[in-house]
Parts: C-alpha cells; structure tokens; sequence
C-alpha cells in the first residue's frame, strides 16, 4: 500500500525511532500483539519496541509478582509499555501484574473510553460515547489481605485523600481538555462514609474549580444500572478502583464488544497501554481473537506520545474498515485476528463515511494534574482501641464478661460487633455470628490516653487468656471521630 503524499505529511514527524517497552502476553496476547504491531509498521511507523518478559512464563520461573527485575529498566527507559493480556494463575501467593505495574511505576490514572460503532457493531445503544477514569492504585485493589481466624479472611480498603485528588482533577481536566460536558463520580458512601466519602466529597470540592461541566454523584449499583440500560445519561465517570474495573467492563459490552475497548494508565513518568480484556487462553491459537482493543490502545500510545498523526490515521482506516463490514466473530463477524489486521491495512490513508473521523488528541501528559493539594496535618488524639479476637464459644455475653473481669485502667468495654454487626450490648438472637469479634474499648471520660496505653492493654487481654488477633487504634481528627460505628450501635 502507497500513502498519498498529504498522507505521508501527517506521518512525517514519526520517521525518528519510535521506542516503546513491548509485551506479547499470554493467551490471545501474541496473536492480536502481531496483528496490532502489522498495522503500526504498515503506518510506516519507525518502531523500536523493547520486548520484555512478563505474566505467566514469569509466574512459573519463580517471580511471584510476574515481572523480571530487568524488565523495568526497558520500561522506565522509554516512559511507554505496550502490554497485550496476561494470565495471572488463580490463588499460590501469586500478586496480579496489572496491579503491580500499575502501583509501581505510578500509573494513577486508568481511562477507558467505551464507544458504539452502530449499526457496524450490534449494540442498543448507538451513539454511546462515554469514558470511565478509575483510580487505579487504591482501594481493595492495595492488595492487602489477612487471614485473621479460622473463620474470617480480610481485605484491606485503603483510600488517601491525595489519591482522590490526584484522579478526580485529572477527569475533570481531561473533561475540559476533550470538551465533555458532564462528569459523574461514582461511589458507595451511603456504606463505606469514611473511603467512599472522602472520595465523594472530594469531587465536589474540586468540582467548584469546573463549574462549566455539570457535576452529579450516583451510587455504584444504580450507576451500574443505568449504565447497562441507559448509558447516554453519562459522559465522564470517575470511580474508584474496584468500580472502575467492574463498570468498564459493562461500558465496553454495553457499546458492542469487550473486544474493543482500549485502555491507558497513566502516570508522571511512565504509561502502559492494554486492551482492557483479559488473555482468553480458550481460544487462543484459533486465529478468532479481536485484535481491535489492542490496537486502539496503541493508538492511545502514539497520542501520549506526541504522534497523533499516525494515531488518527490509524483509527481512521480502523473506522473505515469497520463501515464496509469488517468484523471478528465478537462483532458479529467471521474474519480471524490476521484478517481484520489485513484489510485494516489495506484501508491506511482512507477516511470512514458516517463514523466520526479521528483527529489528533492532545497527549495524555498535558491534563495529568500536578502534585495532589497539600492539607494542614490534623490533631490526632487517641481515644480508644478496637481489639478484635478469636472465640469459638459464640456468645457475646460470655465474651464481655471475660474481657471486663481485666483491669484496663483507664478503658472500658463499650461494644462488641461480629461482622460488623454490634451483638453486645443487648444482643439480638437473630444475628448469625462466626469466630471473629471486634471488641471496641473507649477512654473513660475525662481520662487521657496515648496509642502506648491501647497497645498495653491489648498485651493485658492477651495475658489473660483472650485470643488477641489485630487491633486498631481509634482517633479523633481535629475532634471528629475518625472510625465508623458499629452497624446498630
């Protein structure tokens, strides 16, 4: 294929080597890698990719976290990785690698755009256009987790408040910087008030800075709702982590195929690319894989790096190809992952008819916001301890009579919840309770306590005989409690 020579100009500026970090993945990854990187070489890209190992080659080596030590220095030496789906194996103490590079090389930002391709793509929904940005290195996803009793395992949900901002400006900013009109934060802070309400009322305080795109908050199971049945009600969203993943997902079906929806994390420093799909080792070597996703995503990767021309060009010949029925199996098609790439290819320096032409985005970096806003440090003051024990005798009653026949000094037993749920005092018999029972001890009134004095009572409880298995230290910030209170306390 010969490029005109209006064509050629877009492109001229992408001659120099284009260097990128390169992962064929596991799975699909290799297929729809190749096709994806036929199709970047046919836009007479000079690519210069550094191919790295990671996902399940890894896992079986013996690195748990699925990334070799030497494959980071190919990453952080050219700030892009290209990354086609990994198998990460289920269970053994293996750490998922998206959640590993994401966190480690800072990649704050996850922006999933999900768009219909009606009627060339079967889908309900013409005209959807929406893109979720979900934080991408917080919540459930920090990957804690502990096996407290014999009973009862814990995840860890951890939100900081620097975190929230840094992704709530950058939506806002990447709202403003595409001309989007609406942005909708998403959370469950009639539950979780204190993670999910740090991240809700930090949206609204930042939202006054925009006050030119309209601002609403929906809780995540409507949202998801809606998403799935009237997705033109949204623009922008911006979620946390966990409900970023789910709702992209149901964005990406909703719009026609998951098999077309790209992926870009950004960070200060680095940025990988992804479909948003996983490896599908189902069928992989069958030639049947959409490559499309993979492929948008590289077009991502040219945008933040300067060479949108090739990425327009790219995404136009995509569109076309897509108008005149080109289509995988997932598409209502029948064409296989080399086939779609082909006719991809013949289509380069075509613009489509009725799909919207691309034209040249701003790089990713220019709206990624500066060092989160710093806060005064609040006045901490230790107030009391949640002690939380293993008891196989399931009964509240006889639990609080062992804990209040210790001596504490300067605590006493004020509740006891298992699961959350407060069985003393005045314990409800209807409430089913397992082994793991947080046992919450507060200051005596006009006594001064520090965390040293909760720490010694804990050892004290554990002296006498009670199975301490964690405790938490309770403060009030600047006077306002800092933990939540037990569900019917």
């Amino acid at each position: 294929m010969t490029l005109s020579i209006l064509e050629r100009s877009v492109v001229a500026s992408n001659v120099a080597p284009f260097e990128f970090a390169l992962a064929h993945g596991d799975g699909i990854g290799p297929e729809i890698m190749a096709a994806t990187l036929s199709v970047l070489e046919a836009a007479e890209l000079s690519l210069a990719p550094r191919e790295i190992a990671l996902g399940e080659q890894l896992y079986r080596a013996g690195h748990s976290a699925g990334v070799a030590p030497e494959s980071w220095a190919a990453i952080e030496g050219t700030g892009l990785l290209l990354k086609a789906p990994i198998t990460t194996p289920l269970g053994g103490g293996v750490k998922s690698l998206n959640v590993t590079m994401r966190k480690t090389l800072g990649l704050s930002a996850n922006i999933r755009p999900s768009v219909a391709y009606a009627p060339y793509v079967p889908t309900h929904f013409p005209g959807m256009d929406v893109i979720i940005v979900r934080e991408n290195e917080e919540d459930l996803y920090a990957g804690i987790e502990d096996r407290q009793t014999d009973d009862v395992f814990q995840c860890l949900k951890l939100v900081s408040r620097s975190g929230c901002e840094r992704i709530i400006r950058y939506a806002f900013e990447l709202a403003r910087a595409q001309n989007r009109k609406k942005i909708t934060c998403v959370t469950k802070n009639n539950i979780m008030k204190l993670t999910d309400g740090i991240f809700a009322d930090t949206f609204r305080t930042i939202g006054q800075d925009y006050p030119e795109i309209v601002q609403d908050h929906m809780i995540v199971d409507i949202a998801a709702a809606r998403l799935a049945t009237d997705p033109h009600r949204f623009d922008v969203i911006v979620t946390l982590n966990l409900y970023g993943d789910i709702l992209s997902d149901i964005a990406a079906e909703v719009a026609g195929s998951v098999g077309l929806a790209p992926s870009a994390n950004i960070g200060p420093r680095a940025a990988m690319f992804e479909a948003i799909h996983g490896s599908a080792p189902d069928i992989a070597g069958q030639d049947i894989a959409n490559p499309s996703g993979l492929l948008l995503a590289a077009c991502m990767m040219l945008d933040h790096a300067g060479r949108g021309g090739a990425a327009c060009l790219i995404r136009n010949a995509w569109s076309r190809a897509v108008e005149e029925g080109v289509a995988t199996r997932d598409m209502g098609g029948r064409l296989g992952t080399r086939a779609f790439a082909s006719e991809v290819i013949a289509r380069l320096g075509e613009e489509p008819r009725k799909i919207k032409i691309a034209k040249p985005a701003p790089p990713l970096e220019i709206v990624h916001p500066a060092d989160a806003i710093t806060v005064a440090p609040a006045q901490r003051e230790c107030v009391g301890i949640d002690i939380f024990v293993q008891d196989r005798a399931l009964d509240p009653n006889l639990l609080a009579a062992a804990l209040r026949a210790v001596p504490l000094g300067a605590f006493e037993l004020k509740m006891i919840t298992n699961r959350g749920v407060k069985v003393w005092p005045d314990p409800n018999p209807n409430t089913i309770t397992t082994d793991h029972w947080r046992c919450r001890f507060m200051a005596i009134q006009g006594i001064r306590v520090t965390r040293t004095n909760a720490i010694e009572m804990a050892l004290l409880l554990s002296r006498a005989g009670i199975d301490v298995v964690k405790t938490e230290g309770l403060y009030t910030f600047d006077g306002s409690p800092g933990f939540s209170l037990g569900q019917g306390q």
